[in-house]
């Protein structure tokens, strides 16, 4: 037991490593590519709408002058990204062991053993605060200066659609846990709403090892 326990950490480990280990050579490259270009594009094309609400050319940071768009403040905001990113990362791992525990404490309430009703809500209410921790460090960093996205169905894409079903999914989730003791069909719904957030989350876990 104590083996398996071992290797179970030592592949968390070699994964979060080798995930931050891509993310910094991801921001060495936009760094060289900022210096090299004499008049560079400060910003991508293409940025989700939580990003350019911030760090558009017209966004908050912007207007207010907290961050205005020179390439030294894109600098600094790259390093900003490195470091949301890896800290997204590792907390995606910490809220997946999270929502793997809550899953077997929630199919023991099912089945009858109330005694661990307190861990289970509990422990839900710290892996609500993770994940959605987690979810606004990726939809608020800093853009990168490029849009590295590929054309067709790729790891990062797939991701992105995963994350469309997950976040959904975890909101009615926390919506009807406090209503599933009121009707049947509430627990049937938290229940069903639980089971397809972790599962498409594990799915999204997955993809960021991959690369295709």
């Amino acid at each position: 037991m104590k083996k398996k326990k071992k290797k179970y950490l030592f592949l968390v480990f070699f994964l979060v490593i080798n995930v931050s280990n891509s993310f910094t050579q991801d921001f060495f490259d936009e760094f060289e590519s900022l210096i090299e270009i004499e008049k560079p594009v400060l910003l991508p094309e293409k940025m989700i709408f939580t990003q350019r609400i911030l760090w558009g050319e017209k966004g908050l940071f912007r207007k207010t002058g907290i961050s205005n768009l020179t390439i030294e403040n894109r600098e600094r905001e790259l390093i900003v990204r490195e470091k949301m990113l890896k800290a997204h990362q590792i907390i995606g791992y910490i809220t997946f062991a999270g929502m793997i525990y809550q899953g077997i404490l929630g199919g023991k309430l099912y089945n009858g053993d109330y005694s661990v009703y307190d861990q289970h809500k509990t422990l839900g209410k710290i892996v609500t605060a993770s994940y959605f921790t987690g979810a606004g460090l990726s939809l608020f960093t800093p853009p990168p200066l490029v849009s590295r996205e590929k054309e067709g169905l790729n790891n990062i894409r797939l991701h992105k659609i995963l994350a469309n079903v997950h976040l959904p999914a975890m909101i009615v989730t926390n919506i009807y846990s406090e209503k599933q003791n009121e009707a049947k069909k509430y627990r049937e719904i938290h229940k069903a709403s639980a089971y397809t957030a972790v599962a498409s989350y594990t799915l999204a876990m997955i993809t960021i090892i991959l690369d295709f």
